[in-house]
């Protein structure tokens, strides 16, 4: 009798097991059953938030429902992405990424509630964006090299806004600072759209970040550009001369937008979410509006992401050790 209730509840869970499998596909394969939210975990009007609402746009009739974006800023990008980290594994809350979250946030920050390489499922590699140099129009510099002298002149008092402590521009300004030499001073926002803010009204004299929040504001003469961090000339914007050709060989620091999710989200719901983004990035809208402002669209398989960031948390780790940063 024992043996036959063993071999009957064996087989009962090998039957449960069986039926699981189908069960979970089943749900993947009806995804989205609700709306979709895009968490960007800074303020609006910065580039995380503009590609977030340029991608949700496409996505919302390829996905058949509601496409949110929701801004959960605060703590350099960390509120969002943990809030991101902790969700249901369905797909249906993802984080609108990038270098600053993903790769710069774990060299700095000591405690995590998850694994900045393995806590996430990688969802789809987005864009690349040129960050750009710039200064308040009142800054008597017009070129990389008056810039740093103006600032060695004046060491101290010449400010520049950043997104946040060790977010993507403020990783960029000091390493501009640390190869240049120039001793200037940093005044982290709780994201990009308020520091600009400040730096077209003169509260900052200096902001390195990406081109399509800059550009549109040099066009109508607030801001003056000087430089781009790429290793070579942008197509949309000749003129800008590199940084590295403006004295320092070498200098590269580019941001790069990713979409990720939870651990755990099925495969199904990752190629499904991977196949409509790469869509999107394929649009003429969305091609146009990257191309415009110097950057350019990545559609890659979900894993080139994930390989992605472990590679640049390793390129990152000298630079944030050597410019001493580190948040609590």
């Amino acid at each position: 009798m024992r043996r036959r209730l063993l071999l009957a509840g064996a087989a009962s869970a090998a039957l449960g097991a069986t039926s699981a499998a189908p069960v979970t596909t089943a749900r993947a394969q009806s995804f989205p059953s609700r709306p979709v939210r895009i968490i960007v975990p800074y303020t609006p009007g910065g580039t995380t938030d503009i590609l977030a609402r340029e991608l949700a746009a496409k996505l919302q009739p390829a996905l058949g429902q509601n496409v949110i974006v929701e801004n959960k800023p605060g703590g350099g990008g960390t509120i969002g992405c943990e809030m991101v980290a902790r969700a249901d594994p369905d797909g249906h809350t993802i984080l609108m990424g990038h270098i600053g979250t993903l790769a710069i946030n774990p060299l700095v920050y000591p405690q995590h509630s998850y694994d900045p390489v393995t806590g996430w499922t990688p969802i789809a590699y987005v864009a690349n964006v040129p960050n750009v140099l710039a200064v308040n129009a009142a800054v008597p510099a017009h070129s990389v090299p008056e810039l740093v002298a103006l600032a060695k002149a004046r060491p101290g008092v010449l400010a520049y806004g950043t997104g946040g402590p060790a977010s993507a521009s403020h990783l960029a300004t000091a390493y501009f600072a640390y190869v240049s030499g120039a001793d200037i001073l940093h005044v982290p926002y709780k994201g990009t759209g308020p520091f600009i803010a400040d730096l077209v009204a003169g509260q900052l004299q200096i902001g390195f970040t990406g081109a399509p929040v800059v550009m549109p504001l040099a066009k109508q003469g607030k801001l003056r550009t000087l430089a781009i961090s790429s290793a070579r000339r942008s197509n949309a914007f000749p003129e800008l001369p590199t940084i590295a050709e403006s004295g320092y060989p070498g200098f590269e620091a580019d941001q790069w937008y990713g979409i990720t999710g939870p651990a755990g989200i099925d495969p199904v719901v990752v190629a499904r979410l991977n196949a409509e983004i790469n869509r999107a990035l394929g649009s003429p809208e969305i091609r146009a509006r990257l191309e415009k402002e110097g950057g350019e669209p990545v559609p890659m398989p979900a894993d080139a992401l994930g390989k992605h960031i472990a590679a640049e948390i390793a390129r990152w780790r000298p630079v944030v050790k050597a410019a001493n940063i580190r948040l609590e």
